[in-house]
Parts: structure tokens; C-alpha cells; sequence
């Protein structure tokens, strides 16, 4: 039957005589290319309504040509099995997009560019689409009350969203989908990365920072899927589209991840050791939370040993507090902040590696003896950068060197040196020695080239399998960025993490990519750090939930911090906004702010009852309104198992200290 079905639409996939137009079944969708290869028609085929907008320049594809942009002007298909020829101009450019229609979708994807290596990008798009509702930014699905369009960027070198530098990155959430005055577009992009390049790294903070080649990473195989589908049937939908193209598609039990009852669920951070994981697991479990999360269990960010305070028979010891908490129900995480690499860790001292990242390099013009600290370069233009410059370490060699100032005027030097900087060994050098500039953070760590980001995604993966670790966040994502690769840095090293795992792990990030999303558990944003559970960064935290909502990710409300003085009305405030939104969160704490709260137990069991209300979808939709409203306060009590109620809090006039009292309360049963 399948197979019957596949015929039926590579036999619709037409070119319709007597109007120039090749039309194409994309799931419920009906794409119609004009003979210049532009969208002239995107219809809902039960519907019949085109979602085109009339007067927009609509191309499938376009190229870049040294640095400018081309847009086809003419198309040629000669029926099914056959690629789509567009050609460009001026450049003379004929590039072959191969067409493959799929039951939910259809595939586009680069073939050959003639002659070879003409164009540096491709950019599929803009889509223009007459839809206004829904704009997804990050997952590139747009949707009506009624349908849904969507495009999926099928590998890592396919980037969402459109190329806004030479760099290939985005400081925004993602612009896969864009709102635009006639409703929004959609599009995606790959740039040729087969030859070396100079790009502003990391959003404009290192000029001219040089970028190796990747051999065999050029435009040919950048794809991308189209689909159209029922409003209510997006995520259903791209699950099948995972499946069919061998995206992430990962599973939490047996679950797909994006459907399972884990998908969003609270959790604990608090930093955990083989003599105090037994005590922290009960706190988790009277909470009802799904996991414990250590913030700090490396020695260092890069080779991932643990720490042998906490865990002093090392990987035997953590996968014993593992196995405690999977008896438990309980899974472990544990924090990183992606390719950071700490200056104590190996790929750093005693000897650098070579593959450290570069923002320049610049040569020297005189020998140095192992004692000199003024140092002599034929450039000072890469040491200057004190836009992004808080470590100040330069290689030579095998050595890494500190230096306070650069000279004003020639002859260039570097001035104040520490030599043999962290633990590395000092040597002499002769002129004509590169100098290579580390590129490296407030923090106070360095970062990867290309080649180390992946070995790093790897070290960490083969560390989570060995301890059987369950959670972690790709925090500081952007920190890939470092490989001055752009976005397919990012891409690249969460792939690389999840081709590696031989288990799930539940994660979220510190910024969001477009093909990251189908290995993406969850995004947490929101700091606890910045004052009481009402005034860290709420507006923010709320503002959050419509991005989550369009994006079809779990709606989450970012890290709170749980101290020894916590009040119950705290919590509580925070509770009935998570229960208003349908939102999870982390509680942040640690083992001596539980002890030391005389509400602990309490303020636990109170998580562990509006959660458990939330996630049972106690709380009915008018109900969710009032919850919303953060001058609005409740309690709740539980009277059963299946009965609570919910108590307004009313304030007592003229109190000081302020005072409240409960109202009338509200029943909410669970089924």
C-alpha cells in the first residue's frame, strides 16, 4: 500500500502543459514552481486555499557569486526521476536540485553546481507565505487555525534561517520562519566550506579571524524537506519526517521524546557527592522531581574527569550513586558548558594542544630566550583586540604566554610577559615562529578548533555512557562559535554528542538552533541570580513561553534558587505561574540550604503537589488565566489523592508586617 501511495504521488509531480508550471505534492500540501524556478502556489489540497501571497519574489533557490546574490531565471524539469535545472545570472550558473516526494513531505536537495565551486552559498527561499498566526522561528513551521506549513533543514550543513555574515551565525533565537508584512517567510542556507576563509568570529568580536578549510563540506547535499499538514498535526507529522530522513528522533522510555509524559518535567540542581547523593535523592523524590542535577562534578571542562572530592572512587563510585537513583526513578545529570576548555585541563597544560582555537597569528622578529618578557611580533593587530580579550595568552609553540599591553608603535611587542603560563613549560623561540592569539572568555577558558570541538563532543558523550549520566545542558552553546564556523559549529557538536550516546540524555541549550531542536529535551531559560522568585528576570521567564509555545518545545520557566530562608509564599507565587503556563522549571539549591530551611519539607511537598496537579492537567483553562497573573497568590492543599483545594491569598489591609488570609477555595480533582 505504501508503495502504491509513493507511485501515486511521483506521478502527480507534473509539469502542467500550457502554463509553465511544475507542480508537487509536499504531505497536504501543493507546491506550484513558475518556469523561473519561484513559488507561484502553496495550497492546503483539502482546503484549496493558496497560501502564496500575489507579488512576492518567491525563489525556491538562490546562490551567492562572489559575495553577491543571484536569483534563478529560468527552470527546467523533464518529469519524475528528473532533477530541476535552474539557472542563475550573471554568473552562468547551473545548479541541479534534485525533487523527492515523500506521504508527509518533500525532499529538495543540491545535487551539482557547473561549473564547480562557483558559487560560496545557497540559500533555500525565501518561502513567502500569506500566514500570520503562528511564525516558528526556530522550528520553521507557520500555521493558521487551520494549517500548518513548515521547512525542515534536513543535515547540520543546511543552517535555518537566512546568512546574515561570512560567518554563518545568528545572534537571535533563529530566523528559520520570519514574520514579514504580508505574513512570513521561509528559508534556510549552506556556505561552501572547502576553502579557507577570514570571518568576524563569534557575532564581531575577533576581525579577520582565520578559518581553516573543511575538505568535502561544499554546497552539494544541502537539503531541506517541505510539508503541509492539519494545525493539529505538526509534531506528529515532523516525528514521521524524522523517521523518514534519519534526523534525531530520540526516545525517553520507549517514547519519542517531544510526545513523552518526561517532556518538560521540573527538576533539582543541587551538587551532589557519593556521601550526600542518598540524602539529596529522597529530597528529589519528596519533590516528585524527575532528576538531580551537579553543577560542578569536573575537574575540568574538556576530558571531563571527576572530581576525586566528590567522588573519590571515581567512575565506580558515580555509577553506584547512578544505580541508587534509577531504583529510584531518578535520573542523574550533570552540568558542562559545551566546548569550554578550563585551563587545568589537559588539552591546556602541560602542554597546549595544537588545536586550540585562534583569533590571528602574527610572527616573531626576534629570538627570545626562556627568561625575556617583552616579546617581538611583526603585527600587533590580533594581540590589540580588547573588545574580547580577558586572558591575554598567546602560543608559541609548546609554551603559552601571558602578556598585561601591546606596544603603541612599531616595532610591535608584546610587553609584561608571564612565560610558561599555566603550568606549561618555557622554552627558547626564533624569529620567524608563529605567534598564535588564544581565543578565550570572562570565564577565564579557552576553546577548540573544528577538529577539537568534535573530539571534545565525543570525550563528553563517552563520559555520560561510562557513568550512565541522564541529563546536561549545552550551556554556553555559543561558545562553538569559537571554530569561527558559525552556527554549524553548534550544530556539529550537539550531533556529534548525541551520534555518540548509547542512552538518552535529556537536554537543553543556551541558545537555540534549528536542526539542534530534534535532539533538544527542553530550553530553561531564566537565572536565578538576580533577586527573590518574583523579581529574576520574570518578565523574561513569561516572555519565554509564547517562543516555546510556536516552537512546539515544552513550555519551561527557567532556574530558581531555594535558600535557607525561602518562604512558603514564595514558592507558592512561583508554583501557580508554572501551573498557570503548563511550565517546568529547576529548583537550584544546595545540601546546607536544605538543612538549615525550617520550611524544607514543606516548601518540597509543596512542589511535589502543584506539580503533580500541573502535569495531570488538574488546573482547567480559566483556572490557568488567573494563575497567569503574578499579582494573583494561591495555596494549595491536598485533601486526597485525587481532591486538592485551592485557596486565593488575600492580603489583610492595613498590616505591618503585611499579613494575608485565605479565601473561598477552588476544588481541583484529578481524574
Amino acid at each position: 500500500m505504501r508503495n502504491t501511495i509513493l507511485w501515486i504521488i511521483l506521478f502527480l509531480l507534473v509539469w502542467t502543459a500550457g502554463r509553465g508550471q511544475v507542480s508537487i505534492p509536499a504531505g497536504h500540501l501543493l507546491i506550484g514552481l513558475d518556469k523561473t524556478g519561484r513559488f507561484v502556489s502553496l495550497t492546503d489540497t483539502a482546503g484549496k486555499k493558496n497560501y502564496h501571497p500575489a507579488g512576492t519574489d518567491s525563489p525556491l533557490l538562490r546562490i551567492r557569486v562572489s559575495g553577491n546574490w543571484e536569483t534563478p531565471v529560468q527552470a527546467t524539469f523533464k518529469g519524475k526521476g528528473s532533477p530541476l535545472k535552474i539557472l542563475f545570472l550573471p554568473s552562468g550558473t547551473l545548479v541541479s536540485v534534485g525533487i523527492l516526494p515523500k506521504p508527509t513531505h518533500t525532499v529538495f536537495e543540491v545535487l551539482s553546481i557547473d561549473p564547480p565551486g562557483n558559487a560560496e552559498a545557497v540559500a533555500w527561499g525565501p518561502v513567502s507565505l500569506s500566514i500570520s498566526q503562528s511564525v516558528g522561528e526556530i522550528i520553521g513551521v507557520v500555521h493558521d487555525s487551520t494549517f500548518a506549513i513548515g521547512l525542515q533543514v534536513l543535515n547540520v550543513k543546511t543552517l535555518g534561517g537566512e546568512m546574515l555574515n561570512d560567518e554563518g551565525s545568528d545572534p537571535t533565537r533563529s530566523n528559520t520562519a520570519k514574520a514579514a508584512p504580508f505574513g512570513c517567510t521561509l528559508q534556510a542556507f549552506t556556505m561552501d566550506r572547502t576553502s579557507p576563509r577570514k570571518v568576524s568570529g563569534w557575532w564581531g568580536q575577533f576581525p579577520d579571524m582565520p578559518v581553516a578549510p573543511i575538505p568535502g563540506e561544499g554546497l552539494e547535499h544541502s537539503r531541506i524537506a517541505l510539508f503541509g499538514c492539519p494545525a493539529g498535526e505538526v509534531l506528529q507529522t515532523i516525528g514521521k519526517i524524522e523517521v523518514a530522513e534519519k534526523l534525531p528522533h530520540p526516545m525517553i522510555d520507549g517514547i519519542w521524546a517531544k510526545e513523552s509524559p518526561e517532556y518538560g518535567r521540573s527538576y533539582l540542581i543541587a551538587d551532589y557527592d557519593e556521601n550526600t547523593i542518598d540524602e539529596l535523592l529522597q529530597y528529589t523524590k519528596r519533590a516528585g522531581l524527575m532528576s538531580l542535577y551537579h553543577m560542578y562534578p569536573w575537574v575540568s571542562w574538556g576530558h571531563y574527569e571527576l572530581s576525586p572530592d566528590a567522588f573519590p572512587n571515581g567512575a565506580e563510585g558515580f555509577r553506584q550513586c547512578a544505580a541508587r537513583a534509577k531504583a529510584m526513578g531518578i535520573r542523574l545529570g550533570a552540568h558542562t558548558l559545551s566546548d569550554f576548555i578550563n585551563t587545568n585541563d589537559p588539552y591546556v597544560t602541560p602542554v597546549p594542544d595544537s588545536r586550540l582555537a585562534i583569533t590571528g597569528s602574527s610572527i616573531l622578529t626576534r629570538d627570545i630566550g626562556t627568561a625575556d618578557t617583552v616579546i617581538c611580533v611583526e603585527s600587533p593587530v590580533y594581540f590589540a583586540n580588547e573588545k574580547a580579550n580577558w586572558l591575554h595568552t598567546v602560543r608559541i609553540g609548546d609554551e603559552l604566554i601571558q602578556y598585561r599591553s601591546v606596544s603603541q608603535t612599531s616595532p610591535w611587542t608584546l610587553n609584561g610577559c608571564t612565560r610558561g603560563a599555566f603550568g606549561t613549560g618555557t622554552s627558547s623561540h626564533h624569529s620567524g615562529e608563529l605567534v598564535g592569539k588564544l581565543l578565550d572568555h570572562p570565564y577565564g577558558v579557552f576553546f577548540p578548533n573544528f577538529n577539537l570541538l568534535q573530539e571534545i563532543a565525543v570525550n563528553m558523550a563517552q563520559r555520560f555512557n561510562e557513568l550512565g549520566l541522564q541529563q546536561m545542558d549545552f550551556d554556553g552553546f555559543e561558545g562553538c562559535l569559537s571554530a569561527g564556523q558559525g552556527d554549524y559549529g553548534l550544530e556539529v557538536f550537539a550531533k556529534t554528542f548525541y551520534d555518540h550516546l548509547d542512552h538518552t540524555v535529556i537536554n537543553g541549550p543556551s541558545i537555540s538552533e534549528p536542526f539542534y531542536w530534534h535532539i533538544c529535551t527542553y530550553c530553561n531559560w531564566g537565572e536565578p541570580w538576580y533577586g527573590g522568585f518574583t523579581q529574576s528576570m520574570q518578565q523574561y521567564r513569561i516572555d519565554n513561553q509564547g517562543l516555546f509555545e510556536r516552537n512546539y518545545l515544552p513550555h519551561m520557566l527557567g532556574w530558581y534558587l531555594l535558600t535557607d530562608s525561602t518562604t512558603m509564599a514564595e514558592m507558592e507565587w512561583m508554583l501557580a505561574r508554572a501551573a498557570g503556563y503548563n511550565a517546568g522549571f529547576a529548583m537550584a539549591t544546595s545540601l546546607e540550604a536544605l538543612r538549615n530551611n525550617p520550611d524544607a519539607g514543606g516548601l518540597l511537598d509543596a512542589i511535589r503537589d502543584w506539580e503533580h496537579c500541573r502535569r495531570e492537567g488538574a488546573f482547567p483553562p480559566a483556572l490557568r488565566e488567573q494563575l497567569k497573573d503574578p499579582e494573583n497568590e494561591f495555596h494549595l492543599e491536598r485533601q486526597s489523592d485525587t481532591l486538592y483545594l485551592l485557596y486565593p491569598v488575600v492580603r489583610i489591609p492595613d498590616t505591618d508586617p503585611v499579613r494575608y488570609t485565605h479565601g473561598e477555595p477552588v476544588q481541583v480533582r484529578l481524574q
